[in-house]
């Protein structure tokens, strides 16, 4: 069985002014990576559009469509103080969407083993009716549904370890026992959630945060006692990685020190658990990742593992 790619030029059309970190130049320097031999068995697909009844399980339709013409015909429309729609974005965001749900078909009817999806904008911050924090739409989220409501999965777990804590994820699924929600993320630092004491109304949220200058030891010390043990005992039948690459030693945003055999270890420690609960059923979306040498680095690892290299 093989892993799939899903990419879509779309992701360079969202643009973002000079000097702003979440830049089409993340998409370029993927693309390069790759194109290395060692991935030349990469099953490799373009993402379809977002299906509207896929997004509106997650995000009210009114949401929708005020996100859809917020997107201007020239020049940028900022959302908030760091998150903005050029003329492309909105395509680009409908294509990410699409892609996650995309991969989780691919995977959920056994064509392939697992997928990484590397796409632009990321989704994770982004909460049922409040964009922010670079995103737009929260395509892990949408993702989730989608597998349950495609395919009737009772559990789904969404293991997020991008730098910065998923808020939108976490409040999208607080009160869900059918989805479990865990993360590690730096504290303090954007967006201020993300407290051991978040635990969700079902009980479903895991939250492990890590301190500034916390290194592979403690991130995976907080993997092990407290993360994976959750998961495994939830025991879902579909796991979703928010694969965010800005707990990097070189990440400009952060100041979490792994390296690229903490992101290889951690999914192949998730990949053991799926093989045990659900097939080895993984679907990974590309978060964040900011420093594009220690991104590509970083999903360098990532993909090798997902292909049990």
């Amino acid at each position: 069985m093989s892993t799939l790619l899903v990419t879509h030029p779309s992701g360079l059309a969202h643009a973002t002014p000079p000097g702003h970190p979440e830049r089409a130049d993340r998409l370029r320097v993927l693309d390069r990576i790759f194109e290395q031999e060692k991935f030349a068995n990469l099953v490799r697909d373009l993402a379809p559009r977002g299906e509207r009844e896929d997004i509106i399980r997650v995000h009210p339709a009114d949401f929708v469509d005020a996100m859809g013409e917020a997107s201007p015909k020239e020049g940028l429309v900022r959302i908030d103080s760091d998150t903005l729609m050029s003329p492309g974005t909105w395509e680009a965001v409908l294509r990410a969407v699409g892609g996650a749900c995309f991969a989780v078909d691919e995977v959920m009817e056994g064509k392939v083993s697992n997928a990484f999806v590397a796409m632009r904008p990321p989704g994770h911050h982004c909460e049922t009716r409040r964009p922010m924090g670079f995103c737009l739409l929260n395509q892990v989220a949408i993702a989730a549904r989608h597998a349950q409501a495609k395919y009737g999965i009772d559990r789904v777990a969404v293991i997020d370890f991008d730098v910065h804590h998923g808020n939108g994820t976490q409040e999208i699924f607080w009160a869900d026992d059918s989805v479990l929600y865990c993360s590690t993320h730096q504290m303090p630092l954007y967006p201020g959630t993300g407290e051991v004491s978040e635990t969700g109304a079902a009980g479903t949220i895991v939250n492990a945060p890590l301190a500034s200058g916390d290194d592979g030891a403690k991130f995976k010390e907080a993997m092990e006692g407290r993360i994976l043990p959750r998961v495994e005992s939830f025991a879902p039948e579909l796991i979703l990685i928010s694969a965010g690459f800005d707990a990097h030693v070189r990440d400009p945003l952060a100041s979490l020190r792994l390296v690229d055999t903490d992101f290889a270890w951690i999914t192949r420690r998730l990949m053991e658990i799926a093989d045990k609960t659900c097939g080895g059923r993984v679907v990974s979306v590309l978060e964040g990742g900011y420093d594009l040498e220690g991104l590509a680095s970083s999903a360098s690892a990532h993909v090798t593992a997902l292909m049990r290299g």
